[in-house]
């Protein structure tokens, strides 16, 4: 069973998601109490969670939530858990930051236990990650989150938010992005293909400096490619070229050699190209130049 279990820490996640159904109240318990019930509770006895995954929150975006409350009022609770006289928020603090815009003084939630911290924790992940306001940074570190802490794969965190594997793995390559970059996504100035795009520059301030030009400048995604490739051609040539001159550098190092012995000088010679290069002769005083010049004459005579 131990050997299941580690191996199976995807299901394991899966599973705590399917056992929580945290936006569907649940029916009256037996003992009483009002877990699982919608209930009505003052809006300032209710807090953050720290270790909430979600970082960043569109304040236009809030302010037409907290407009659409005061219309319509919260249709869906938050999921929150006692933490003595005060409650944390497992999910829903998108809603209660906008009903605090909003200034409501109650708010209706629905008090949940955990088994854990890390039941916690899945619940709100993939509470996040089934939210359509979410920016692809925040999607990425969510899945990334998830591998992590559960030590899943690529396929069993797809499984659990029901996406592709391609899909998921696609959101956590954009973590390889440079910050300066990621910020240009959180704040909307990139679309997917663009950074997508990017990715192909390993340089990380050139990364950002041909983002900042594709937003200054509105390049499509396919004139961004255009640009990016030529970017990266030269480099990978340089580097294709210094390859095929290293059998070249080999063979006249040899000869180097051989001429330092010969002349009792120091010799090297470095390459341009195959048919182009300099002889570099080393002295360290008049009395070695002398020497080096009296044995290369030597050697023209016997020529």
């Amino acid at each position: 069973m131990a050997a299941n279990n580690k191996r199976g820490l995807g299901k394991g996640l899966d599973g705590l998601i399917r056992n929580t159904n945290v936006n569907t109240p649940a029916a009256e318990n037996k003992g009483g109490n009002n877990e699982g019930r919608p209930l009505m509770l003052d809006i300032s006895k209710i807090k953050r969670d720290k270790t909430q995954p979600r970082e960043y929150f569109n304040e236009d975006k809030l302010q037409e939530l907290a407009d659409s409350i005061l219309e319509h009022g919260m249709i869906e609770p938050l999921v929150v858990q006692q933490d003595g006289d005060s409650y944390t928020i497992i999910t829903g603090e998108r809603r209660w930051r906008a009903a605090k815009i909003a200034d409501l003084k109650e708010v209706p939630v629905i008090v949940r236990s955990f088994s854990s911290p890390k039941e916690k924790l899945a619940i709100q992940i993939v509470e996040n990650l089934q939210r359509e306001d979410l920016n692809p940074i925040e999607v990425a570190k969510g899945y990334q989150r998830l591998k992590e802490e559960f030590n899943a794969t690529d396929d069993e965190v797809a499984k659990t938010v029901g996406k592709s594997r391609a899909a998921v793995t696609n959101f956590i390559r954009l973590l390889r992005l440079d910050e300066r970059v990621q910020q240009m996504v959180i704040d909307e100035k990139l679309s997917m293909g663009h950074v997508r795009t990017l990715l192909a520059i390993e340089d990380a301030d050139k990364q950002f400096e041909t983002a900042q030009n594709a937003f200054d400048n509105s390049l499509s995604v396919r004139e961004l490619e255009k640009q990016v490739k030529k970017l990266t051609a030269p480099a990978k040539n340089a580097k294709r070229k210094k390859e095929d001159l290293t059998q070249y550098q080999i063979h006249f190092d040899e000869y180097a050699e051989r001429l330092s012995q010969r002349l009792g000088v120091k010799v090297a010679v470095s390459l341009k190209d195959k048919n182009q290069g300099r002889l570099e002769i080393d002295f360290y005083s008049t009395d070695d130049f002398d020497k080096f010049y009296e044995r290369l004459s030597n050697e023209q005579q016997d020529i």
